[in-house]
Parts: structure tokens; C-alpha cells; sequence
């Protein structure tokens, strides 16, 4: 944990870059780190967790983190978490809660509110469009045999 609050401060103090830090752990070794880049690669996505989770992914040479620990400065935000349940994490730890976040401008509620409400009443609304073909790949995934399951 430590090492995942030393990348979001030197982050911080060196770039301007958001104050987040994420690390890998695997077998009580370091697979891999990230920090925030969101304003650096103008990527919205380049939170910590997801650059770390990108890095051990290519360093492991796989999709998924089974076995692995992922240890965040900060509590994911529903992105992040998403993308830590899809990695197949064996656990996550954080050190700052996403509460004390909203105190410095980083505030997250406003989507952990968005998610149980029906698509159409959302902030940014989403509508299903052509629910008629909508299914064709899944259909074909279905059937396909060269599939990888995740």
C-alpha cells in the first residue's frame, strides 16, 4: 500500500497528475504500477487502476489477474471496480475512501446514483436502438467453437 500512495504523491508532485496510485502483487512480488494519466493522455479512462491492470495484463501476457492483489491509493470508482471484477482479482485493498476523495474534487457519487436508475432517466440518457439485430453476435458467439471464455 505503501508504494501505491508514493506513486499518487510523486504523481502529483512531479506532473500535475491526478493524486492516485495503483499496484499488481502476485506471489508477493510487484507485477506492475500505474498512476493517474487521465489529463496527461487525455484518455478519461487512465485512471491508476486501469494503467496498472493494462501493465499486468501485458506483463503476465493474459486478461486476467486470477492470483493476483491489487493495492489503490485511493477506493476505486465504479469504472475502476468494474474493471478489478473483470479482472478476476483475488482481493483489492485501498487506503483512502472515496468519501475523503470527494473532499479534494473527486467525487464520484453522482455515478454510484446513475447506475440503478432505468437508462432513459439518466443524466446522460441511453436508449435501445434495433433490439432486432442487437443479438446476432451473441448468437454467434454462442455457436462459434474458436471462442475464449472469460
Amino acid at each position: 500500500m505503501k508504494r501505491a500512495v508514493e506513486l499518487a504523491l510523486e504523481n502529483v508532485q512531479t506532473s500535475g497528475g491526478g493524486p492516485f496510485g495503483a499496484v499488481v502483487v502476485k506471489d508477493g512480488q510487484l507485477i506492475a504500477t500505474g498512476v493517474n494519466v487521465v489529463t496527461a493522455t487525455n484518455d478519461p479512462s487512465a485512471h491508476a487502476e486501469v494503467v496498472a491492470i493494462r501493465a499486468a495484463c501485458k506483463a503476465l501476457g493474459t486478461y486476467e489477474l486470477r492470483g493476483c492483489e491489487l493495492y489503490s491509493s485511493c477506493e476505486p470508482c465504479p469504472m475502476c471496480l468494474g474493471a478489478i471484477y473483470w479482472a478476476r482479482f483475488t482481493a483489492f485493498y485501498f487506503s483512502c475512501n472515496r468519501h475523503n476523495a470527494a473532499k479534494a474534487g473527486f467525487d464520484d457519487a453522482f455515478i454510484y446514483d446513475e447506475v440503478p436508475r432505468p437508462p432513459q432517466k439518466r443524466t446522460i440518457p441511453a436508449f435501445e436502438v434495433a433490439p432486432e439485430i442487437g443479438h446476432l453476435p451473441f448468437d454467434e458467439w454462442l455457436r462459434s467453437i474458436n471462442k475464449t471464455h472469460y
